[in-house]
């Protein structure tokens, strides 16, 4: 199912028999898909060869050509598609070929029945943007990966021109820390780009884990851990569909089945990126595990208790609070409820002493223009398009700055993301 920012599914039918195209074409018609009908294998072969489509259906005889040899065509124009192959004759030598040739990702026997057709189909789909998805992040790793093999080939030169007495040690080990920290701050640029609700959120985990780190019983290896992957924790996201991640910020409940699905994956998405930016397995450990739950409820593993690693625990608590949509306190009375079921009670201690010992980062939530209301406090600052700053960041709104601002929209559209505090209860 397409999303209101993605275009509709493309689904081709092929079959020489117009009762049958007729059929299956009434069939998925109601199902939010765009449907391409051929009677002609050629003239099938022709659409593949321009537009790209999720799922295609053909039947097995035709005059043209069989619809395996049809689909094979199509998968080398369109390895990504979800082939499906209709026969009302499912022989023992049409399945072994189909399994050698790869082409086939599901068979429909005929007569089919309709609710197997519609889930075949679904599942189709599903495939297919799976598989896209997993291009697309492959690519954004690869390119990552060369621009850090490129930074980490300059630290190198680095350190062998410095590598001449302690002095010269001493400044590598600067470098390095200072390395490190840039690439921190590189991955975060990149998710604050990417989205800044997501890049205020980063902040405040980190803040939080600042503090858990300072005064927890940690060693120096799990302060470590815990700093890098609440800097870390949603570079996973960059990977989603950015309307997928804006509905699941302002709307997480109304998210389809399949949508959390691939939402549930950012953590293995996270856990492969961290692991360019820092060598230790723990913290890539730590972000995958970031959203699993002391019961063993969680995701993407379903591992409780103490397979948890220990960081990710108390990560865990941090990201809860921050990625909350309720006001500070009743935030933390759902934390202390959920302790022992969502969270480990120590995590939860210590995570509460923190709040009581420091200011806890304030929420921050997007809104649109007719959004604004006065008593709101501006989470980030209102800028021209040329870059000059019209309202600073912490200006509290009232009607006759509301007013200004969209009459400063009418003339010359503000085209940034309006993000405002939320308000405490």
């Amino acid at each position: 199912m397409a999303t209101a920012d993605e275009p509709l599914p493309r689904i081709l039918l092929l079959d020489d028999d117009e009762i049958i195209l007729l059929a299956i074409k009434e069939t998925l018609s109601r199902e939010h898909y765009e449907l391409a009908v051929f009677s002609s294998a050629k003239a099938a072969l022709a659409a593949v060869e321009k537009t790209p489509f999720s799922v295609i259906i053909s039947d097995q005889r035709m005059p043209e050509m069989s619809g395996l040899d049809f689909l094979a065509a199509c998968k080398q124009h369109q390895p990504h598609a979800s082939r499906i192959l209709i026969t009302g004759v499912l022989t023992l030598n049409t399945v072994i070929e189909a399994v050698n040739r790869g082409e086939i990702f599901r068979f429909l026997a005929k007569p089919w029945i309709r609710e197997e057709l519609l889930a075949t189909v679904r599942n189709g789909v599903h495939r297919f943007q799976l598989l896209e998805q997993n291009e697309r992040l492959r690519r954004d790793t690869l390119e990552l990966n060369e621009k850090l093999v490129a930074a980490n080939h300059l630290l190198e030169d680095r350190l062998k021109e410095l590598s001449a007495g302690k002095t010269a040690l001493d400044h590598a080990h600067e470098a390095l820390r200072r390395n490190f920290e840039h690439s921190l701050e590189l991955c975060y640029r990149l998710i604050e780009t990417f989205h800044p609700v997501l890049g205020r959120q980063t902040k405040a985990v980190t803040t939080i884990c600042h503090q858990m780190a300072d005064i927890g019983p940690f060693t120096a290896e799990e302060k470590h851990v815990l700093t890098a992957s609440a800097w870390l924790n949603n570079i996973g996201m960059i990977g989603l569909p950015r309307g997928l991640v804006t509905r699941s910020l302002n709307d997480p409940d109304g998210l389809s089945s399949s949508e959390q699905d691939l939402l549930r994956h950012h953590p293995i998405y996270g856990q492969t990126l961290a692991s360019f930016v820092d060598e230790l397995r723990d913290v890539g450990e730590t972000i995958r595990a970031h959203h699993e739950r002391f019961d063993g409820r969680g995701y993407p593993d379903g591992i409780a208790g103490e397979d948890i690693p220990r960081p990710a625990r108390y990560l865990a608590v941090a990201v809860a609070f921050v990625e909350s949509s309720h006001p500070r306190d009743q935030a933390l009375d759902t934390i202390l409820q959920e302790s022992g079921r969502a969270f480990d009670p120590e995590a939860v201690r210590l995570f509460l002493k923190v709040s009581h010992s420091m200011n806890l980062p304030r929420k921050v939530r997007e809104v649109t223009l007719l959004e604004l209301s006065p008593g709101q406090v501006l989470a980030s600052g209102i800028y021209s398009p040329s870059g000059l700053l019209l309202i600073p960041e912490d200006r509290a709104l009232d009607d006759s700055l509301i007013r200004k601002i969209k009459e400063h929209n009418a003339v010359t559209p503000i085209t940034q993301r309006l993000l405002v505090y939320l308000r405490d209860a």
